[in-house]
């Protein structure tokens, strides 16, 4: 685990985003991520009738949406222990398998670091 403090400025800005979006829209998961260009993204868990989105997924659709081209990095705030295979592919297919993938606890403890590929 890895506390908030040791990380750079960007990545706790992605994380604390993340937490922020988890905890204001009262669902599930929160994410962020970060594209090329330094913009971040901010989503919560989709879950609708007929459409259900993790957060982080979410994040990249409104990447893609808005244009970003290339991700720097991407954050999730969830009770899971890890990042699912399908939002690891997201990140995948637009930041490239290198991207690194913080996986936080629900207080901002960054339990691991992952790449998406």
């Amino acid at each position: 685990m890895t506390d908030t403090t040791d990380l750079g400025p960007e990545d706790r800005k992605i994380v604390t985003l993340a937490r922020s979006a988890r905890a204001r829209n009262g669902v599930p998961e929160g994410a962020a991520v970060r594209d090329e260009t330094g913009r971040t993204y901010v989503a919560g868990t989709v879950a609708l009738d007929s459409l259900k989105l993790s957060a982080l997924r979410t994040a990249v659709a409104m990447a893609v949406a808005s244009g970003a081209t290339s991700l720097e990095a991407a954050a999730v705030v969830t009770e899971a222990g890890s990042a699912s295979a399908e939002d690891l592919a997201a990140v995948r297919d637009l930041g490239g398998a290198g991207t690194p993938v913080l996986v936080a606890a629900p207080d901002g403890t960054v339990r691991e670091t992952v790449q998406a590929g």
